[in-house]
């Protein structure tokens, strides 16, 4: 993008009335359009909020740019009305590929769902879900007895998976991390990191008596009997970041902290 393109903006908002003041203020100052007419996508609020956007952008894969408005807001920039062309114009990008689930539930119901964060599998009950896991067609795991596990992308890891005790990955590493929670058997099994091309496998052991969900990002699945998850290299997305503010560099960051 160069300063003398003026990019047609859509803008989001989370239900903070904050943050749907300072949209409203935004959509006047610099004009909208909707999502599917835009160049770019706003988005104000939590990394809930940018993740929600990125889901909305992921069909015309238009960058999104994210202003905080939340408790975190690790994959967001600061709040400013003044500037905004300015910083988009100057921004530097961080490209990502989302992870694709499909699978099926105990009824026979087939679903899909992409995610850009993690696939989770967690239990339904107060009973640890025990569950099977294959990497590339291979049993790696014939019963892992635990609160759940996760798919976790390099741009996830320090989410769900960081607070699971899961490696923090760089951006640009050709890997995902498969990290259990709270695992009971085998206690000492920290899990595994996997070739980014990889396809894992997780079928529930004993699905009537020890129910499982898969969530993908936001999207549970209850009841299920099998997924597969394995990253959707097909897309791509792309987050916009003000200049030395780069997800890049705030992973590495995020690795030396206490």
């Amino acid at each position: 993008m160069t300063r003398d393109f003026t990019p047609a903006l859509a803008f989001m908002a989370s239900p903070r009335a904050d943050a749907q003041a300072a949209k409203a203020a935004l959509e006047r100052r610099y004009g909208a359009v909707a999502v599917d007419e835009a160049d770019i996508l706003v988005t104000l609020g939590g990394d809930g909020a940018m993740l929600a956007a990125l889901h909305a952008a992921m069909p015309r894969e238009i960058p999104v740019y994210g202003m905080n408005f939340g408790s975190v807001g690790f994959l967001m920039n600061d709040y400013a009305e003044d500037g905004l062309l300015d910083r988009l114009a100057t921004a530097e990008r961080a490209e990502i590929r989302p992870l694709r689930a499909r699978g099926e539930t105990i009824d026979g119901h087939p679903f899909e769902a992409l995610a850009i964060n993690e696939v989770s599998m967690l239990r339904q009950s107060h009973q640890t879900a025990k569950i099977r896991i294959s990497v590339d067609g291979r049993e790696r795991l014939a019963e892992l007895a635990a609160d759940g596990i996760m798919v976790a992308t390099p741009a996830g890891s320090t989410a769900y998976n960081a607070s699971a005790h899961g490696p923090i990955l760089p951006l640009s590493s050709r890997v995902l991390a498969l990290t259990p929670i709270s695992a009971f058997r085998p206690r000492r099994w920290r899990g595994a990191l996997l070739p980014q091309g990889s396809e894992v496998r997780f079928d529930v052991v004993d699905p009537e008596n020890r129910p499982v969900s898969a969530v993908a990002d936001s999207q549970e699945f209850r009841h299920v009997t099998w997924v597969e998850v394995r990253e959707e290299s097909g897309r791509q997305l792309t987050m916009l970041f003000d200049q030395g503010r780069a997800l890049g560099e705030r992973i590495l960051i995020e690795q030396f902290q206490s």
